[in-house]
């Protein structure tokens, strides 16, 4: 995913009405501070999350990622908790300050979309566009729409659009509203792989295009490393880890790291473009490695993401010649840990300074002699890079 585009001018810094709603601090990011209890099952969070971005609440079914968004939503109010979106306090259970669901300046996303089935597309988002005053509205009908690809749906009534249409239509609806905070509760799940890959694309727009904070819940690996900057990992209610998506993805004692689609998000700079051969060289953070890439053409200097998962990469004493394999990279052995599957291992390595994950058998592990420290070569296929 390049990223040439640029933001979308939502506000970052605290509105002029934030002190009517009880802010006392001009501070950068998310805090949220819940303690839920509900039945048997407990939320008890306390997290600092970036002010823009896109940031993914991970987790399996009833670790609590709804219920985090209910409560940042003000659907459901904490027994004790403060709320502040970049200097906006919107919960302070200490000072009785809680802002309802209907004055919190957010968007909400479900997994369905939930469109008005009598009004057409146009119809749907001006909904959204007149819940807020003209002089509040930093998006116009026009933005929203070009952004997700809708623009030739205006006037198609809901019934007759694909599931991946619908729900880029309900976050247009979702935009509109001019947020603060965007919420998508796994907008995906409802929808085949074939609508997902048709709606990640927009996503990885709304990425590269918004300036406000995302929280993107999901519990599919493959999406939260296209998309996230940020990762939070729930189970049980608690949050077992949060921090910058490379870092969280390449740690191999969160269960993450064991799962199938297991990655590693590397954000590179492009060197050059061969046109002959279609393949961008990218330089990595931290050193002189590079890796090779099938892309179309991108100029000298624009940044890319680029997720590289653990099965795709193999390990060898040493650099292999007259190889199929054109990326082969000096790593370094940091950490060996237990896979799902008993038969195999994942290796963590350091590529100069760049984190990488290798998911291989036991038997390559022994054959090898892989121990922490030993010097080893990375290899990737180009073509089984994703960006």
């Amino acid at each position: 995913m390049a990223e040439n585009r640029v933001p979308i001018g939502f506000p970052t810094k605290r509105p002029e009405n934030a002190m009517a709603h009880g802010a006392t601090a001009v501070s950068a990011g998310i805090h949220a501070s819940f303690l839920v209890a509900q039945g048997g099952f407990t939320l008890d969070l306390d997290l600092d999350l970036p002010g823009r971005g896109v940031t993914a609440i991970f987790g399996h079914s009833g670790s609590g990622k709804t219920t985090l968004l209910r409560c940042l939503a003000g659907l459901a109010q904490p027994k004790t908790g403060r709320l502040c979106v970049n200097g906006e306090i919107w919960l302070d259970t200490a000072n009785g300050v809680f802002m309802p669901t209907h004055k919190r300046p957010l968007g909400y996303v479900f997994q369905e979309a939930s469109l008005f089935r009598h009004l057409t597309v146009t119809g749907n988002l001006r909904y959204g566009l007149n819940r807020v005053t003209p002089a509040s509205r930093r998006v116009e009908l026009s933005q929203a729409a070009e952004l997700l690809g809708i623009s030739h749906l205006l006037q198609r009534m809901p019934a007759g659009l694909s599931g991946g249409e619908r729900q880029r239509v309900a976050i247009a609806r979702a935009l509109l509203t001019s947020p603060r905070l965007l919420l998508l509760d796994e907008p995906l799940a409802s929808l085949d792989q074939k609508r997902k890959l048709e709606i990640l694309p927009y996503l990885e727009r709304l990425h590269d295009e918004l300036d406000i904070p995302v929280l993107y819940v999901s519990h599919a690996p493959e999406e939260v490393a296209r998309l996230a900057d940020y990762l939070v990992l729930l189970d049980n209610g608690r949050a077992v880890a949060s921090g910058p998506i490379a870092d969280t993805l390449a740690s191999l004692d969160l269960p993450i790291a064991m799962t199938d689609d297991a990655s590693v998000v590397i954000q590179g700079i492009v060197a050059s473009y061969d046109r002959t051969y279609e393949i961008l060289t990218l330089h990595l953070p931290g050193g002189h490695a590079s890796l090779r890439v099938v892309h179309a053409f991108l100029p000298a200097g624009k940044r890319m993401r680029i997720i590289v998962r653990a099965r795709d990469v193999s390990l060898a004493s040493s650099a292999q010649e007259q190889s199929s394999v054109l990326n082969v990279l000096p790593a370094t052995v940091i950490e060996i840990a237990a896979a799902a599957n008993p038969s195999q291992v994942m290796v963590r390595l350091d590529v100069e300074g760049t984190p990488l994950l290798s998911r291989i058998t036991r038997y390559s592990h022994d054959h090898l002699q892989l121990g922490i420290g030993k010097r080893v070569w990375a290899q990737v296929k180009a073509v089984s890079l994703l960006t």
